[in-house]
């Protein structure tokens, strides 16, 4: 009977055990058909359970669930996005690609910020793209009339987005254009629209990609691109998605959110997390793509404060209130009646989200020059440059030729005060556009260190960029397009009026001085350009001084000094001025090395008036009667009492008041010249051809004319060895370099000999001597009393600050004494 009990109740154990099991398995069933009724509702997310353990916490399985539930990337969560890939089709990229792909990653762009400008000028294309088809088919733009570009930064995700409304792309050609390396949607839409007729001028100008390869910057700053396209071709939106190893193609479950157009996905990589910053993105954007032809969207985020009405807490008055209020005189009622109109306000700050356009600059240089304003050139300048000014002048022109290209150049209105310590290094006043798009401004080549203050652009269609369009491959080209800029910026500056070029010599004559001197090809054009100063007045050219020539004047005279004065009065232009020649000055520490590179002007060759090589119409035979007169007095200088220091003496037809004048040779330094050099801190010290230079000896011209030498001509008559003669032929010489604007080398002697002048005309003996000078050390006897009575009041101040200190530190002493006694009786007891 046991037994029979024990076999029933088994059987009921298991029939009940059994009964749990299909319970639990249909309520498995039940939650799985749920799952799938939510997946089939693609705006419902999968639901996640609530399982819990025996602790009572979630499990791992659940925990990272919910943990994948909060993440979304692209508007998808992890959860789908899971879904999708699992799903997905995959593709691999083709042969060799990976190494390819490093290749582009690593080593093709130098700059990382690169990224943005190629994938803003692939929108730009796609946007080209359907705007040349529409022409013909207007259906196309049915969705989404907008053509624009808008980037938007999510920094809590970590992404980045660029959004277009272009052509977008089908599944077919996402995987063709963006699975290819080196595979350009522009390029093969070019050669469809080249095909049909005309077709090649209208899309020449305007799509930007050639290579391929621009998308692939991405993963500069990427570690993941998705990227989401609908085509007005086909119904559905697909998502490309890669790592840069692979990439799978999916249709996108949210349906075709787009409309049209594509929107790229970057997840950054952390040390690319810069470009998460709104004033990061937005210079990238103006720096390298501001004159695109679409509008450039940036979702910013901003403070702004507004004024809301305050709240009214005043309490409701009771009957009590009013009826006082009715007592009060009507006088005390009376208000004013538009305070009471106006509503109590406060200033609130909040903060607003909104799409900005950053690129409203347009590109004039593309439109007409006679369709363009003066005052729109102006604004464009100072949007170009930061300027706050108007340029003193503009050019604007296309070059056609072997390379054709659009510009537009600048004069600035002042002259950078560092751009001389800058020169001759590189510079970013012109920048290089290929299709609107900024490529460089990174030149060393495109302009001359002279017209380093030229500011403005370059754009072309056709120059033959590297492939990370970056720089100009051909070197022949550049060569081009610097010849056109520089023969475009002297007309420029030829063409303009007297009050303008003013203005201009004013900034920047230093400039075109430096073109002369180092642009041997262009010399002939600038030297038509220099102004100076002359001795009639004003600044004048060198064509305006030739018409003003004497007649059988072969010469244009210049002379180059530190000041106008020092050119006015040199001893060099007495006769010259006397009779009426022009003579230019020439002020600028530049202007003697300008001149010095220019042989001859328009048939006219330079004479410095401070050089050997004058020659002024004068009465033959008397000159030569005046050097047989003063033969002995310029051998006796040249031979004895000056030979070390002159290479000849010889009569002067330059000096009128002047006794003497040294003057260099042909080919040799004036003292202005000499000057120059000295003075050059980074000049080498021991410089052979700067001591060959400065050691020439010159030759001393004196005037015949003058009483000076007509005494000293009588005393070398008289006595070639008189002491005075020789003393005044060193005077006469120290004398005449300092007015030829030469050091004088020995300072001492020059001084001994002023001293000895000064002397004889005041009188006094050379041999008469300085008094002694009294003994400093002999002291009277009541210096010395008052000098001991100070001393010993002094040591006896001494004494008693010193016995003052004794007393103050006596007791401290004693205090000392008895404590160390004492510790000495405690260590005996020990």
């Amino acid at each position: 009977m046991t037994k029979i009990l024990v076999a029933v109740g088994l059987i009921c154990l298991t029939l009940s055990g059994l009964s749990r099991c299909d319970d639990f398995i249909s309520k498995m069933d039940g939650d799985e058909g749920m799952q799938d009724q939510h997946l089939e509702h693609e705006s419902e997310l999968p639901k996640v359970h609530d399982d819990l353990s025996i602790n009572g916490m979630k499990t791992n399985a659940a925990s990272r669930e919910v943990e994948e539930e909060a993440i979304k990337i692209d508007e998808l969560n992890v959860s789908q996005i899971k879904q999708l890939r699992a799903s997905a089709e995959k593709f691999q990229f083709q042969t060799e690609v990976n190494r390819m792909m490093k290749l582009i990653i690593n080593s093709l762009y130098k700059n990382k910020e690169i990224f943005l400008r190629e994938l803003i000028s692939n929108a730009s294309d796609a946007l080209d793209k359907l705007r040349l088809n529409s022409i013909t088919d207007s259906s196309l733009l049915t969705p989404n009339s907008n053509l624009d570009i808008r980037i938007r930064i999510d920094k809590e995700n970590k992404n980045l987005h660029i959004i277009d409304s272009g052509i977008g792309m089908t599944k077919d050609e996402l995987v063709k254009n963006l699975g290819t390396i080196a595979k350009s949607g522009t390029s093969d839409f070019l050669n469809q629209m080249q095909q049909k007729e005309g077709g090649e001028e209208q899309v020449s100008s305007d799509l930007i990609g050639q290579f391929g390869v621009g998308f692939y910057s991405s993963f500069l700053v990427a570690d993941r691109v998705t990227v989401t396209s609908k085509s007005n071709e086909h119904p559905t939106q697909h998502i490309w998605e890669s790592n840069a190893a692979e990439f799978n193609v999916i249709e996108d479950p949210r349906g075709p959110t787009l409309k049209r157009g594509t929107q790229i996905t970057l997840e950054l990589k952390p040390e690319s997390h810069n470009y998460l910053e709104e004033s990061t993105i937005r210079d990238l954007i103006k720096k390298y793509s501001q004159f695109i032809n679409f509008p450039i969207y940036l979702w910013t985020e901003k403070t702004v404060e507004e004024e809301v009405p305050i709240e009214d807490e005043t309490p409701t008055p009771t009957k009590e209130d009013k009826t006082m209020d009715d007592e009060e005189d009507d006088d005390a009622k009376v208000e004013d009646s538009t305070e009471d109109s106006k509503p109590k306000t406060k200033k609130v700050s909040k903060t607003v989200y909104d799409w900005e356009l950053i690129n409203n600059s347009k590109p004039i240089w593309l439109r007409k020059p006679v369709d363009i304003k003066e005052a729109e050139y102006n604004e464009f300048y100072k949007t170009l440059t930061k300027d706050n000014s108007d340029p003193i002048s503009n050019t604007h022109f296309v070059a056609e030729g072997e390379v054709t290209f659009k510009s537009l150049l600048f004069i600035p209105s002042v002259q950078p005060s560092e751009s001389f310590n800058r020169y001759g290094t590189k510079t970013d006043n012109i920048k290089l556009y290929v299709r609107r798009v900024f490529i460089t401004d990174d030149f060393n080549e495109i302009i001359p260190h002279y017209l380093n203050f030229l500011r403005g652009i370059v754009d072309s269609d056709d120059l033959p960029l590297n492939v990370s369009r970056e720089n100009l491959q051909q070197s022949k080209l550049i060569k081009i397009i610097r010849k056109k800029l520089i023969r475009k910026a002297l007309d420029m500056i030829k063409k303009m009026n007297t009050e303008t070029f003013e203005k201009f010599w004013k900034e920047f004559s230093t400039n075109i001085k430096l073109g002369i001197i180092e642009d041997t090809s262009n010399r002939s054009r600038l030297t038509k350009l220099v102004k100076f100063h002359s001795s009639q007045g004003g600044m004048t050219s060198f064509a305006d001084y030739i018409t003003r020539m004497k007649d059988k004047q072969d010469a244009i005279y210049y002379i180059a000094g530190g000041s106008m004065e020092e050119v006015q009065k040199s001893p060099f232009t007495e006769k010259l001025l006397k009779r009426n020649y022009e003579v230019l000055y020439l002020t600028d520490p530049i202007d003697e090395y300008c001149i010095n590179s220019v042989t001859e002007f328009e048939g006219k060759k330079f004479q410095n008036v401070a050089k050997e090589g004058l020659s002024i119409k004068t009465n033959e035979e008397k000159m030569k009667e005046l050097k047989t007169i003063y033969e002995p007095l310029t051998a006796w200088l040249g031979n004895n009492a000056l030979k070390d220091h002159i290479l000849k003496a010889e009569l002067s037809d330059r000096l009128d008041t002047s006794p003497v004048a040294l003057v260099s040779s042909r080919y040799g330094w004036t003292g202005n010249m000499e000057r120059i050099v000295a003075s050059q801190t980074h000049a080498k010290s021991d410089d052979m051809n700067r001591q060959y230079y400065m050691s020439q000896k010159k030759t001393l011209e004196v005037n015949p004319r003058h009483p000076l030498i007509k005494e000293l001509l009588r005393r070398v008559k008289d006595n070639a060895e008189d002491t005075v003669a020789k003393d005044m032929s060193q005077l006469l010489f120290h004398t005449a370099t300092l007015r030829s604007g030469y050091a004088v080398k020995d300072t001492n002697v020059f001084i001994s000999s002023i001293e000895t002048m000064m002397r004889g005309s005041l009188g006094i003996p050379v041999e008469e001597e300085l008094d002694e000078e009294d003994d400093l050390d002999e002291t009277t006897e009541e210096e010395k009393t008052e000098g001991e009575s100070a001393d010993a009041e002094i040591d006896a101040d001494a004494e008693a600050d010193a016995q003052e200190e004794e007393d103050i530190t006596k007791p401290e002493v004693e205090e000392s004494t008895e404590g160390d006694e004492e510790n000495h009786v405690e260590k005996d007891e020990l």
